[in-house]
């Protein structure tokens, strides 16, 4: 796993309901793929912050990054601004496998997952589904980007705010009823992502399923994010989501132990 780690200028942040920032790091850019991931220092802090990253221009050298105020550390990075340096390093992980451009795909985002969907329709353009769940209205994200990348939206809110009043997986079968997709990529809750898998196994349709779990060195060098997978032989083995993932086969994940 190629990675660097370095300190790097936030050139732009856009005001939202969650933090938004614009890094210029042009190495970490030009190796970055669809659903990697930062680990980006916190002054006060001895643990990293892991934040997928959302979208990446490799021309301009930048990265994006979207990100909640989970607890302290976030809090702080939150207090941020432009023209400041981060120590990033990145990118970390392995990214989803991103078929041609032809092929029809579906992206499923729920909440904090929204953000590396972003980047792994792009390429699709026309041919993507985005399929973005939030709480309410006022939680909303990216939506208007995805539309801008030609990728087709479908929005559901926990409570009927905007879009749909229910889940992600009901949006999830009527697309599969219109038009079966030739791949599903997901990122959010595991329980979101357990009923993705479990259609897309019921559909006949591949799924790659991004894993959130909680990260202390991000290279693989603690346990402090394994998480079990089957095995080619069936068993069960555990592997780091930091290192191995965080993108997996939703076939091979357990998500009932």
């Amino acid at each position: 796993m190629e990675y660097l780690q370095g300190t790097y200028r936030v050139v732009k942040i856009r005001p939202g309901c969650m933090c938004d920032f614009t890094i210029e790091c042009p190495e970490i850019a030009a190796l970055s793929k669809a659903g990697q991931f930062v680990h980006i220092r916190v002054p006060g802090f001895t643990l990293r912050r892991p934040i997928s990253i959302c979208e990446v221009d490799k021309q301009a050298g930048t990265i994006r990054i979207l990100f909640d105020i989970r607890g302290e550390g976030t809090k702080v990075l939150a207090n941020t601004k432009e023209g400041e340096l981060l120590d990033v390093m990145g990118p970390l992980g392995n990214g989803f496998e991103l078929l041609d451009p032809s092929k029809k795909a579906v992206v499923v985002g729920g909440g904090i997952g929204v953000p590396p969907m972003l980047e792994t329709a792009k390429s699709y353009g026309e041919n993507a589904t985005a399929i973005l769940g939030f709480r309410s209205e006022d939680k909303i994200v990216l939506t208007d980007d995805f539309t801008a990348q030609k990728n087709r939206v479908m929005l559901c809110t926990d409570d009927g705010s905007a879009g749909h009043h229910g889940l992600v997986t009901d949006l999830l079968k009527v697309r599969m009823e219109e038009e079966k997709p030739d791949i599903v990529y997901a990122c959010g809750p595991k329980i979101m992502l357990k009923f993705v898998a479990k259609m897309c196994e019921e559909y006949g349709v591949r799924c790659q399923v991004s894993l959130e779990e909680r990260m202390a060195c991000g290279v693989g060098a603690c346990l402090g994010c394994a998480t079990p997978i089957k095995a080619d032989d069936g068993s069960i083995t555990y592997l780091h989501v930091c290192k191995n993932g965080p993108v997996f086969e939703a076939e091979r994940v357990v998500f009932d132990e």
